[in-house]
């Protein structure tokens, strides 16, 4: 090959561009970069080494990489542009529901995960914070891969329900949402339903104090890293109680104030990821670097 593009590749994959940089002498590009700004930041001296350019996906990365004498460009989020183009952006409330045999009755949305071990985790706890919102009807998002068994226990006729691959749909419709942090989060800002984002896990708080050290970041979801604020709130390990995170949906639901702050930081989150086209103005740049090599 002429060139070699890592496309979301994990960063110990970096040994493959190290490889293909000092063996074949080919340049790298690497789209979609490692959250090293997460945690492994030591692994900036890799990129530094094996990899001609990054393109990144969020905005926040390239003053990270800065910091590190390393210059990438930002080409937008694919996130942004998988919802520019998905189906059924006009459906209205009566049309979903009646699509997904719903009742006719607002829905709070229960995003808990797409592995089984964070299911277990997080899913009885949205269902005991919400369930005292009896306006409202609770409504799953079941994960890609995930069998629908898993969500049987779970279930009430005409109080809980599941639906799959309408994880868009259903956020659309939603009132508001309680979401396991990931790549939902930032989905469900752009679909501009507000939201608490939760991460169960054992360990209590020993657990969260460890990983607070280990994290090189002062939150966890999309949302306040891009805002570089707390847009919504996080409920993470010991403070993800099915307490606080019914506190957090009614101060969502009947807060004014709080609603409104949410969609502000919504509206800035969407101005710091910008237009659609992230794929093709990456790979724009990746051929006009290439030009620029010959």
């Amino acid at each position: 090959p002429d060139v070699l593009i890592l496309i979301d590749y994990p960063s110990f994959n970096l040994k493959i561009a190290k490889y293909v940089k000092q063996q074949l002498g080919i340049p790298v590009f690497y789209y979609i970069s490692p959250k090293l700004w997460a945690w492994k930041e030591y692994r900036i001296k890799d990129i530094r080494r094996y990899v001609d350019k990054v393109y990144s996906i969020l905005p926040f990365e390239v003053e990270f990489y800065q910091r590190h004498n390393y210059h990438i460009d930002y080409v937008g989020n694919p996130t942004v542009d998988e919802l520019a183009i998905r189906p059924y952006a006009n459906e209205s409330f009566a049309q979903f529901t009646a699509a997904h045999h719903l009742p006719d009755k607002p829905i709070i949305a229960l995003l808990a995960g797409s592995r089984k071990a964070e299911i277990r985790r997080n899913l009885p706890r949205m269902i005991e914070a919400a369930q005292g919102f009896t306006n409202y009807q609770l409504v799953i998002a079941g994960a890609p891969g995930i069998d629908a068994d898993m969500y049987k226990p779970y279930l009430s006729k005409g109080r809980i329900s599941v639906v799959f691959d309408a994880t868009y749909r259903l956020l659309a419709q939603s009132s508001a949402a309680v979401v396991t942090s990931g790549t939902a989060t930032l989905e469900a800002a752009l679909l501009h339903v507000p939201q608490v984002v939760c991460y169960a896990m054992p360990g209590g708080k020993l657990a969260y104090d460890f990983f607070k050290k280990l994290l090189k970041v002062k939150y966890v979801s999309l949302v306040n890293l891009i805002a570089d604020r707390e847009v919504v709130t996080e409920l993470l390990v010991h403070h993800c109680t099915a307490e606080r995170i019914g506190d957090e949906l009614n101060y969502l639901l009947h807060d004014r104030e709080v609603h409104k702050r949410v969609m502000e930081g919504y509206g800035e989150v969407e101005r710091r990821l910008g237009k659609p086209g992230a794929p093709q103005r990456a790979a724009r740049c990746i051929v006009e670097q290439l030009r620029a090599k010959k």
